[in-house]
């Protein structure tokens, strides 16, 4: 079993995004994460769909931890998402 996939989607101005962004970089931790305010177009659309479907009131950030979604920068529940896909 491989390393879980972690997905942020934030905003770029948002500081709970900015966050969770620094507490997975100090953690040596990839991440692949999207500024969503950053999108435009049908590029964007398609994004916030996604972020809808994990999290019905698309608010950031929004983080996908293998199946585990946790809304908002909270360490205690990250660590938690991250080790159950130890």
């Amino acid at each position: 079993m491989g390393k879980p996939k972690i997905r942020l989607f934030t905003l770029s101005t948002c500081s709970h995004c900015n966050k969770t962004k620094k507490f997975f970089q100090d953690n040596g931790i990839d991440v692949e994460f999207t500024d969503v305010d950053l999108l435009s177009g049908p590029e964007r659309e398609k994004i916030v769909e996604e972020v809808r479907k994990l999290n019905p009131d698309v608010s950031f950030p929004t983080i996908c931890i293998g199946d585990t979604i946790v809304v908002g920068f909270n360490e205690e529940r990250i660590r938690k998402a991250l080790e159950a896909c130890a």
